[in-house]
């Protein structure tokens, strides 16, 4: 009896938490939606004599398939050039460090600011490498893009210009996706993208609370970055760790939502894999590492530090995803075998409650991006559910991911191949740096696949199939990952 009352209080629990976080956007949406309301005024835009100077940094490592088109892109900004800096922050180790140097001497020749700024190893990453090119850089405001973005021309204009106040350290702009519709892959990675922006950046930042620059498209003050301690490599989301120290010395962050950056998303599921990694991972070890100081903090308002919380631990929601799914097919024979257990039709109530409110708050981003009515929200419907069953398909690599960071384990920073796809008959094969051996974790979900099927065949077994959607989308958002997982291997 003991291990059943274990399982019940474990599964109670992670539904509880699931609710919990399904509550913080819920709050988000409010936020959203009131600041919805107010005044819109249009984006104020300086004259040219009033522009400030600007560095461009574009931090890369090996990016032989998109570096021609990011610096054709950077280098056509409206920006007056004698007023512009462009950093290449090249860490690369392969042939494309050379055509990166001849590209850059090619663009120099032009009249352009732009230098080539190569480090021989690459310490701290990512961070290391911003870091280094801040020592040299000219301009007082510091603009950061990864290989896979396309800013247009306006911009940088649009964007340094809203520092109205000397308080505001960071612009930060959204993410567009110019290869979205490529792959179901693609577009779930889209419609989480979009909720991110839309609701979770606009919702904070309407709410006065605590957001984050988002490692490339937006533009830092730089004396904030210096204010604020540098950058740093502890974690592997140095983005969210210099975010969160500026806004605890008081910088004040601005999400412009209207102003987008075009983005190419991985469109292989190891490139996926190791982005989301990357991203859950550097949550939670932001998690353990910023908020003891967010909880003593006695300046920063109940409902900062409740939305602070829920933002830090957003990866970890994976690891209660994972273990309520887990548990669901033993808590299907408790509850079918031992009566004094029906209240768990309560505590399963939760995940119902959970999902009716990501729902609905994603239902308000959909119709924001892409227009209202009958078709486009039964259009929203199917686009909904595929993203949560590829969800619950990456739970056990997420939750994995979530471990580590809380073992403290640490692991290097491994970028996100990039392939130049942008239309649907871009072929990604034969990309060199894509990753040729299948993990471990491919198998751990095999054994979880098999799992679920049995999970399915237990409602047939306790005649009870009040589980079977749940159990239907865990087989196959985990079958999606795996089939596309032992596709991308067979591929190379």
């Amino acid at each position: 009896m003991i291990i059943i009352y274990i399982i019940v209080v474990l599964y109670g629990f992670s539904l509880l938490m699931i609710l919990l976080y399904s509550l913080s956007q819920l709050s988000l949406l409010i936020n959203y939606l009131r600041a919805k309301h107010t005044a819109n005024f249009p984006l104020v835009i300086l004259h040219e004599n009033e522009l400030p100077l600007v560095t461009i940094q574009l931090p890369v490592y090996n990016e032989k398939y998109v570096m021609e088109r990011l610096l054709n892109c950077v280098s056509s900004t409206s920006y007056p050039r004698h007023k512009l800096q462009i950093q290449v922050l090249d860490d690369s180790t392969d042939d494309s460090l050379t055509t990166n140097e001849a590209q850059v001497a090619a663009l120099k020749a032009t009249g352009l600011q732009i230098v080539h700024v190569h480090r021989t190893n690459r310490t701290d990453y990512k961070a290391g490498a911003l870091k280094e090119g801040l020592d040299t850089a000219t301009g007082e405001f510091i603009a950061i893009f990864d290989a896979d973005f396309l800013p247009e021309p306006e911009w940088l204009r649009t964007t340094v210009s809203q520092f109205t106040q000397p308080d505001i350290g960071v612009v930060q702009t959204r993410w567009g996706h110019i290869n979205r519709g490529y792959s179901y892959l693609t577009k779930t990675q889209a419609f989480a993208l979009d909720a991110h922006f839309t609701l979770e950046q606009a919702g904070r930042n309407a709410g006065g609370h605590f957001i984050n620059f988002n490692g490339t498209a937006g533009i830092w003050r730089k004396s904030c970055i210096i204010d604020a301690g540098n950058w740093k490599g502890d974690t592997l989301t140095e983005d969210l760790d210099l975010s969160y120290r500026a806004q605890l010395k008081k910088w004040k962050f601005k999400f412009l939502e209207n102003v987008v950056a075009p983005a190419e998303l991985p469109v292989v599921i190891s490139a996926a894999r190791s982005q989301q990694f990357r991203w859950n991972k550097g949550g939670a070890e932001n998690f353990i590492k910023l908020m003891p100081t967010i909880f003593r903090a006695k300046d920063i308002p109940l409902a900062t530090k409740f939305h602070s919380v829920f933002h830090l631990i957003n990866s970890t929601m994976f690891f209660f995803i994972l273990m309520v799914s887990v548990l669901s097919i033993p808590m299907l024979y408790i509850k079918n075998n031992y009566v004094h257990f029906d209240y768990w039709f309560s505590i399963n109530s939760f995940f119902i409650v959970s999902t009716l409110i990501l729902f609905c708050c994603h239902w308000v981003v959909y119709k924001t991006l892409h227009g209202n009515g009958v078709q486009n929200f039964v259009k929203y419907i199917s686009m909904f559910f595929t993203f949560f069953t590829i969800a619950l398909g990456f739970s056990l690599h997420n939750s994995l991911a979530v471990a580590e960071a809380y073992r403290g384990k640490k692991t290097p920073f491994i970028r996100t191949p990039k392939f130049n796809i942008q239309l649907n008959s871009d072929s990604w094969k034969g990309n060199s740096y894509l990753t040729k051996k299948l993990s471990l974790n491919v198998l751990i979900e095999i054994c979880l696949w098999i799992y679920f099927g049995f999970g399915l065949f237990s409602a047939y077994r306790v005649d009870d199939f009040t589980m079977i959607p749940f159990h239907l989308m865990l087989f196959i958002g985990f079958g999606y990952v795996i089939f596309l997982s032992l596709k991308s291997e067979v591929s190379h």
